[in-house]
């Protein structure tokens, strides 16, 4: 991806998310001038991965296959000063028809939330002892309603629904077509985007990044002073 297009996809999230009137923390809006003034005491910041995080899943088509994600909060598995934070925040931003591929999380569960915008569609498969699509029914929670859903069946959230996605349960999922972006919630276990994600299809998680001009805004894998 090119960082112009990183540049214009950050700035479109932000006035998308005014417009829903959902606030982000003021760490959303640094600059990297700004990050080269921390110190550490923004540790937990680098550390626990919050922050901006944008991918194509190296697709080379965003609009087709991509994803916006802002990470609000999160602990973390293994480094005890944040050990004691088991859970995780994220807010998601899926515009109409765009995919996130079909994946399942090792460990983390998940409640993915329609905080509002268009409707949200998921397609479910169970996972099979070798990690590949099952032809079994699914058995999920819809705001604390159990429901079945056939093998590759869709569940479609409107704005106010969720379900919860236990782990090595596979999902996809994208903004159904012509009800306009979907602004997504996430409430889950602690994230780690470098371990837990299993696709089904070979990707890559993190982009390529072109530098074709500079940074208004970080990815969270940028800041500097990262270990």
């Amino acid at each position: 991806m090119k960082r112009s297009e990183l540049n214009s996809i950050i700035d479109y999230a932000i006035g998308f998310l005014d417009r829903m009137q959902f606030k982000l923390p003021p760490f959303a809006y640094w600059t990297p001038t700004d990050w080269t003034r921390k110190g550490e005491e923004v540790n937990e910041i680098r550390d626990c991965m919050l922050g901006w995080d944008v991918t194509d899943f190296g697709s080379g088509d965003f609009e087709k296959i991509g994803l916006t994600i802002f990470t609000i909060r999160n602990g973390h598995n293994t480094n005890p000063m944040y050990t004691h934070k088991p859970y995780c925040e994220k807010v998601l931003i899926t515009n109409e028809t765009q995919l996130t591929p079909m994946h399942f999380h090792w460990n983390k569960v998940e409640d993915i939330i329609n905080r509002g915008g268009g409707n949200l569609v998921i397609q479910l498969y169970n996972s099979t002892a070798d990690d590949k699509l099952a032809n079994t029914e699914v058995t999920v929670s819809i705001d604390g309603v159990q429901t079945l859903i056939p093998a590759g069946g869709n569940v479609t959230l409107t704005p106010g629904e969720s379900i919860c996605i236990p782990s090595r349960l596979y999902h996809k999922f994208w903004g159904e077509k012509e009800k306009g972006t979907v602004l997504v919630g996430e409430v889950s276990k602690v994230n780690d985007d470098n371990t837990d994600n299993r696709f089904h299809e070979k990707i890559g998680r993190f982009p390529a990044i072109e530098e074709d001009t500079s940074a208004k805004h970080l990815l969270f894998s940028e800041y500097p002073g990262q270990a």
